[in-house]
């Protein structure tokens, strides 16, 4: 799919860049901004047109390069968990009872009161299928994407069987995907106690602290989970965790009711508390119009502009990165200055969509919504856009599902533009509410065309036509 967005985004190039009128911005690392046109990087140089004639610059001095109004500042999508769910054998019973408990694709909650009702005896066999059959009810429900449900019978088998390590290991998996952190370590200690030898405990174990931003006690269950069974599942998560945790060690820390943040001494005191204090006011702000609530204290690490890119790895057009941790270069900033305020509201939203998504977002909402939430609208791009929609050469939405960290700085710009069309199209049929309620839908539907088809009534193709016509709109004002 990553190769099809390119073969397309090249394709629109030529459209792109003829208009020779609309002028790009040359960014540099100092932070001064450059308005030129036919904008060229050859070899270590960057040459451009001016009024005053051509110019040229060394690439090292640039920072990045704004084509043509689709400005852009963060590479983020929703991020997958750090490890993958370790295979947890089935309750026993399950394959005997499932049945009975789960037909008609429904759950037979009479069937289920009476076997809790046979249990409360304190038969063996009875506690037993009581189990069983409570397990089988989370298992259809998270298939269906009904998770609080799903926690909810994991909790009522455990009330019959507490030392039950399937529905522990079960449940700890559930909390971990919704975020839910701090909860999921209480069913992991009780599974350790029961087996202190487990590796899927120390595994899960390692997830929970990894995503509390308690690095140093991720790294030590992740060394134990390997020692106990070796997993190059856990060897990367491992290395990458270890990276920050030596990377941060001397890092200084500031606090506040939603945030933990994390700066190297390049940063001052007085622009850590400046992020802290705008990312309060964000919060806020996403939360209402979002109407979800992070259920955990949300990491922020600000970087120079050398460790940014050698821990984060990420292409040289990404302003800044969200994996789950909001990571920022700041280096040479002394307060928040109103590009820095736009990037931090950006990336907060991302971790917003994730949690809300339970890390389901496909990239264009991830980015089409947070951009419109920092303020991005489509008026500088709908030109090019319109443009390149004349000669037939716009992605569809579908494709810009997966990552975007493989493309060029042209295609990625394309991306940005066209999913912040998608996203202000549905804003403007049915308002901020449509996308809180598509978010919703995406975390528990097969697909994010089943979401939309049960949140906007359209699919992929009427939503394409419905933001091409918006985009022609905004070209004609």
């Amino acid at each position: 799919m990553r190769l099809r967005v390119a073969a397309l985004a090249l394709a629109i190039l030529g459209v792109t860049c003829a208009s020779a009128s609309a002028a790009d911005t040359i960014v540099l690392k100092n932070g001064r901004r450059i308005i030129a046109t036919n904008v060229v990087e050859v070899g270590d140089r960057v040459t451009y047109d001016t009024p005053a004639g051509q110019m040229s610059i060394p690439k090292s001095i640039v920072d990045r390069i704004d084509r043509d109004g689709f400005a852009f500042t963060s590479s983020s999508a929703a991020s997958p968990p750090p490890v993958s769910a370790p295979e947890i054998e089935p309750v026993r019973g399950y394959e005997d009872i499932s049945a009975k408990t789960v037909h008609d694709n429904a759950i037979d909650f009479s069937f289920l009161s009476q076997l809790e009702t046979d249990a409360r005896s304190g038969n063996k066999v009875a506690v037993e299928k009581a189990t069983a059959a409570h397990y089988a009810a989370a298992q259809f429900l998270t298939a269906k994407g009904e998770t609080s449900g799903a926690v909810e019978q994991y909790r009522q088998g455990l009330s019959f069987a507490p030392d039950n390590m399937g529905l522990l290991l079960n449940l700890a998996v559930l909390y971990l995907r919704q975020s839910q952190f701090a909860a999921a370590l209480d069913p992991l200690e009780h599974a350790r106690r029961l087996d202190p030898n487990s590796a899927d405990v120390a595994k899960l174990t390692g997830w929970a602290y990894y995503g509390a931003n308690k690095m140093d006690l991720a790294v030590a269950e992740w060394k134990r989970a390997e020692k106990i069974h070796p997993d190059p599942d856990i060897e990367h998560a491992l290395a990458k965790a270890e990276r920050d945790k030596n990377e941060e060690e001397g890092y200084r820390e500031g606090e506040t009711e939603h945030f933990v943040l994390k700066y190297s001494g390049s940063a001052t005191p007085d622009l850590a508390r400046g992020i802290l204090r705008v990312l309060e006011d964000d919060f806020n702000d996403i939360e209402s119009q979002l109407d979800f609530t992070p259920p955990e204290s949300i990491g922020v690490i600000l970087y120079t502009n050398q460790t940014f890119a050698d821990i984060t790895q990420a292409p040289g057009w990404a302003g800044a990165i969200n994996d789950g941790r909001i990571r920022i270069p700041v280096q040479g900033l002394t307060s928040v200055t109103p590009e820095l305020a736009r990037v931090l509201k950006h990336e907060l939203t991302h971790s917003f969509v994730g949690q809300k998504t339970h890390s389901r977002a496909p990239t264009w909402v991830q980015e089409g919504v947070a951009q419109y939430m920092e303020g991005k609208r489509s008026v500088l791009s709908a030109s090019a856009l319109a443009a390149a929609a004349g000669e037939g050469n716009i992605p569809s939405l579908a494709s810009l599902e997966g990552s975007w960290l493989g493309l060029s700085q042209y295609q990625a710009s394309f991306a940005y533009a066209w999913s912040l069309a998608a996203v202000e199209s549905i804003v403007q049929s049915g308002g901020v509410g449509d996308v809180s309620r598509l978010l919703d839908q995406i975390a528990s539907a097969p697909s994010t065309e089943d979401a939309m088809r049960e949140v906007l009534r359209t699919d992929y193709n009427d939503l394409q036509q419905q933001t091409l016509t918006y985009v022609r709109q905004q070209d004609l004002r």
